[in-house]
């Protein structure tokens, strides 16, 4: 049975990737040209064809996509695991808003694959915690998804 692919996100993916996520990001390495996998949680979706996400600027993440544009989100949401890839641009070298030195990611959906093996289903998603100050996390990653929005 093959898998479902969209060219546009889901509405159940559009709905969870409306606030902070754990997903993971794959990119071209800039200097082995081989893949690269970073976790991050600063996703949101624009809009049905568009993510933006949030990334330390000397983040290997950035150096990659200049090079190399592109890139694919792994996402477990909706009971599945799903690739979603596309072309990324550093829309903004330096997030406003935000007191961290954060680039702005914008990544321009080419495909949605449901990518869970066949018979199947996620039963538990992934959770995290910060291991910082609870209240200075809270405040930042509001002022993250916020600066995000108005970009």
């Amino acid at each position: 049975m093959a898998n479902q692919v969209e060219s546009s996100l889901i509405p159940a993916l559009f709905d969870v990737l409306q606030s902070e996520r754990f997903v993971t990001l794959a990119t071209v390495d800039f200097e082995t040209h081989g893949p690269n996998v970073s976790a991050i949680s600063w996703i949101l979706a624009m809009d049905e064809h568009t993510l933006l996400f949030a990334v330390d600027q000397r983040s290997r993440i950035v150096e990659n996509i200049k090079n190399n544009s592109l890139a694919v989100v792994n996402l477990i949401a909706n009971e599945s695991t799903y690739s979603i890839s596309g072309k990324a641009v550093v829309q903004e070298e330096k997030l406003e808003g935000v007191p961290l030195k954060l680039a702005l990611v914008k990544l321009a959906i080419n495909e949605v694959r449901d990518v869970m093996f066949y018979g199947s289903k996620i039963s538990s998603e992934p959770a995290y915690e910060k291991t910082y100050d609870k209240t200075a996390a809270d405040r930042l990653d509001r002022q993250v998804i916020e600066a995000m929005k108005k970009a």
